[in-house]
């Protein structure tokens, strides 16, 4: 039988937070991911900084559920001569858990592959009667796919994978129009001499493709975009360098400038047909995106001719950046098992249970805002476990669940247009008695607010909701004598407005990289 969802009243919902505390396995989450951990920035390629997962809102396509996976953060339109191509020694994946025991069922994998022109010798110019390589990937106007004016071309192909990532059958997806297995990746956005109309440009990249197993053709987009976050990020991490104040200001959401206004990254975009990602019987699926590399690296000190030469990699794959919910590794996991975490796997979350039963981040904030006996006191946090670990029972709860920490969607819950979704997503919807219940920690969407709703979450709005009665049913503990805040908590924000991020109104939705010049 389908998980049935009927328009979601939180005063029925009963939740198993004993249930789920027994099963726990991970930690919540409170805003992006970038440089979260110490190994991740030593490799910027492979750094995973954000995963959406949502039912498509643009016209026409509501029976279709958006993946964006976002790699290699903070990137500068300026950033040449050599760009932002991703690694071909790394793999980078998606994956999807629709049966709920925090195994993946299907995965989405990507790799990739810059190849030089002209048969790997590149592109030369006769200078004074010599051919000469010249230092530049483009060498020219740029405007269409495989434009002859690039020295490189960045390809890639994309394998789904059913059960076992390592071990499951594998089978290519491929150009619905073609049959070829083999995309082609548009060059970052180097500026506007150079491709006058990138919107245009990269939108030639967008393809119709078939997936094995899946009889509704999807849409895959691999590209740089703007980056979609907003986040007031220095000041979050200079100990919250921002008046009590203007944090517990609801008119001030919009404050301060978004920090990483100006910055790009690099996007694998999938959309497909729900029906395709569901396992039949249960409409909940959970998902996260990973990054491996090979196991072994040779340097050659004296590499030859060619592109990205001087390593030779080898050996099995190795896990190095993982991404579910939002910025978990980045302020929930420990400094010391930073690392270890972004190597785990769902099923193996046990290990981090503490950090999501007693968090730090609220008695951080105590130490850093100067507010002693201020976090919550519901411990172990059962509101926490519930919303960000399990999925909420009636909402994105699989039947079935194992605890941990992955991004979980209902897919029978409908999109709302842009318009009008609650840039707070579920909590915002509580707050207001709306209907919209298609936004985090129901997926993602570009939209939500995520570090706005987590730091309502951590610092007890859910308790104040809650009630003395239970009427949410995140646990007796969980209640407005437990959150010595009291309605301020709903108040908080980082005082950047997350909702007046530009975007496109469909696939792939993140907005036109910015240029290298205006």
């Amino acid at each position: 039988m389908k998980h049935s969802i009927s328009p979601v009243k939180f005063s029925a919902l009963t939740l198993a937070v004993s249930l789920a505390l027994a099963s726990l396995t991970a930690a919540p989450a409170f805003a992006s991911s970038h440089r979260e951990a110490p190994f991740i920035t030593t490799v910027p390629k492979v750094d995973g900084s954000d995963f959406y997962m949502f039912r498509s809102y643009e016209a026409n396509r509501s029976d279709y559920v958006t993946l964006l996976a976002n790699y290699l953060p903070l990137q500068d339109g300026y950033g040449g001569p050599n760009y932002f191509a991703l690694d071909p020694n790394a793999l980078y994946e998606i994956h999807i858990d629709n049966n709920g025991d925090a195994k993946e069922d299907l995965t989405f994998q990507f790799r990739f592959k810059n190849t030089l022109s002209n048969g790997g010798s590149g592109q030369a110019l006769n200078v004074g009667g010599k051919m000469v390589n010249i230092p530049l990937v483009q060498f020219g106007g740029v405007g269409n796919v495989k434009d002859t004016n690039l020295q490189l071309a960045e390809t890639y192909s994309v394998t789904v994978v059913r059960g076992d990532r390592r071990s499951g059958t594998a089978q290519a997806v491929t150009n619905a129009s073609s049959g070829s297995a083999t995309f082609d990746k548009p060059v970052d956005n180097i500026g506007k001499k150079t491709i006058a109309d990138y919107a245009g440009y990269a939108a030639k990249h967008i393809y119709t493709v078939n997936i094995p197993g899946c009889n509704m053709p999807a849409k895959l987009f691999v590209g740089q975009r703007k980056d979609a976050f907003a986040v007031n990020l220095g000041t979050i991490f200079d100990l919250v360098n921002a008046p009590v104040g203007v944090i517990t200001d609801p008119s001030l959401i919009g404050a301060a400038p978004n920090t990483i206004d100006d910055k790009n990254v690099t996007t694998l975009g999938l959309e497909v047909h729900k029906s395709c990602l569901t396992n039949g019987s249960d409409d909940v699926i959970g998902g996260w995106t990973t990054a491996s590399m090979r196991q072994a690296r040779l340097l050659n000190g004296k590499p030859g001719s060619g592109h990205q030469a001087s390593e030779k990699a080898g050996g099995a794959w190795v896990q190095v950046s993982r991404l579910g919910m939002p910025l978990v590794n980045e302020v929930v996991i420990g400094l010391k098992d930073k690392d270890k975490f972004n190597a785990s796997k769902p099923s193996a979350d046990a290990q981090f249970a503490d950090y999501v039963t007693h968090p730090t981040l609220p008695a951080l904030l105590e130490i850093a805002l100067a507010l002693p006996n201020t976090a919550p006191t519901n411990f172990p946090r059962g509101d926490l476990v519930t919303t960000f670990l399990t999925g909420i029972k009636g909402v994105n709860q699989p039947k079935n669940v194992v605890a941990s920490e992955m991004l979980r969607l209902n897919t029978a819950i409908p999109p709302v247009a842009f318009a009008q979704q609650n840039r707070l997503g579920i909590v915002g919807n509580i707050l207001a008695g709306g209907n919209d219940n298609a936004g985090y920690p129901n997926g993602r969407r570009p939209k939500d607010d995520v570090v706005d709703i987590s730091l309502v979450a951590v610092m007890g709005g859910l308790c104040m909701a809650n009630g003395d009665t239970d009427k949410l049913g995140f646990g007796a503990t969980c209640k407005p004598s437990a959150v010595p805040l009291g309605a301020t908590s709903f108040k908080l924000h980082d005082a950047v407005d997350q909702a007046t991020v530009p975007l496109l109104s469909g696939f792939p939705y993140l907005n036109t990289p910015v240029p290298g010049t205006k």
